[in-house]
């Protein structure tokens, strides 16, 4: 199994640098940031950097959109960095749920995201794309060069496309049913449509937090650092509701039920431990979403994943012990997981 961290490009980015630096040295494979221009840093200029100062350690966006950078700009971006340092980018993409709220635009349709998705891998990758009318193709790009591009997916419509269209599918959340649930809807529409089911990359992505034990203090702790993680899934999912009602057979109940008491959601606080409107994410949730608890906890539900089809899993790592949790993961849950 492969590990990823996935941070915010919190200013310093020297910061940002640093931990993605920690990560490679313990293990992680891959280094992960959000893409929300407004709310963080320019992840693309701190890609440069990361890149620079690891060796083997691919980077990309969880996610970036279809809708804050024109498509051409975005394939360069990565073929830039990839001619740099050698096809150690992935592209993740989704609606753009805060990228594009906080600025007070739509997050995008999925056909606009289906669209994008082959003109940003077919650039990337040293082919030519169609942008509406206009054929291009970058001319200084490498005969080796490839950009795979992995698609974030809650709904049945985003999670069907993925498994016909993407190369790799994040789920954002690690809960094993609805894993179970969403990795074999993926893998099904990837044989309808005469994919291998092996050929979309499967990636978990969700906060880990590691307790010293599994007492009652040291797990409420573990929780609260982690619960804003359950309003961050549940925007997407009040999407879901708002489109296909609260019950229904296209969405699973496990998925839909918390939300019921979610009031609003301010996202200047967004993806951050002292969210103030996570309040009602329960226990339970957190407990399904995330990984807490000693290091054998996280050791058992990695491999209950691993079992699920999941080829890599990607730690939120925003609360008070990011160094820890990349140690914690380096010198115990990397090495049981892939002895």
């Amino acid at each position: 199994m492969d590990f990823g961290l996935v941070l915010q490009t919190d200013p310093p980015a020297s910061k940002v640098i640093s931990l993605m630096k920690r990560a490679e040295r313990n293990g992680f494979t891959y280094g992960w940031t959000f893409d929300s221009a407004v709310l963080w840093q320019e992840p693309f200029v701190i890609y440069s950097q990361i890149l620079a100062n690891t060796s083997q350690l691919k980077v990309g966006p969880m996610v970036t959109n279809p809708g804050t950078r024109t498509w051409e700009v975005t394939a360069s971006t990565f073929a830039t960095l990839n001619d740099m340092f050698g096809n150690r980018t992935v592209c993740g993409i989704g609606r753009g749920d805060s990228a594009m709220r906080v600025a007070g635009r739509t997050p995008n349709t999925l056909a606009r995201i289906s669209e994008a998705m082959k003109v940003i891998r077919a650039l990337g990758s040293g082919q030519e794309a169609d942008l509406g009318g206009t054929v291009i193709r970058f001319p200084w790009i490498k005969e080796d060069a490839e950009l795979p591009v992995w698609m974030a997916a809650y709904g049945p419509k985003a999670l069907k496309m993925t498994g016909e269209e993407a190369d790799g599918f994040i789920l954002q959340l690690a809960d094993l049913y609805l894993t179970e649930y969403m990795v074999k809807a993926v893998k099904d529409a990837a044989v309808a449509a005469g994919r291998s089911a092996d050929e979309v990359k499967i990636c978990v992505a969700a906060p880990a937090y590691v307790t010293e034990d599994d007492s009652p203090e040291a797990l409420a702790h573990a929780r609260e650092q982690c619960r804003w993680f359950g309003g961050m899934v549940g925007n997407h999912v009040a999407d879901l509701v708002s489109k296909y009602g609260e019950h229904s057979a296209a969405v699973p109940d496990e998925l839909t039920d918390y939300i019921k008491s979610r009031e609003g959601y301010d996202y200047s606080h967004h993806g951050r431990a002292d969210n103030p409107d996570t309040a009602f994410v329960p226990d339970e949730i957190v407990d399904r979403f995330c990984i807490v608890g000693p290091v054998e906890k996280h050791i058992e539900k990695l491999n209950a994943l691993r079992e699920l089809g999941v080829d890599q899993f990607a730690v939120y790592d925003m609360h008070d012990a990011q160094e820890a949790t990349i140690d914690a993961y380096g010198s115990k849950v990397i090495p049981a997981l892939n002895a």
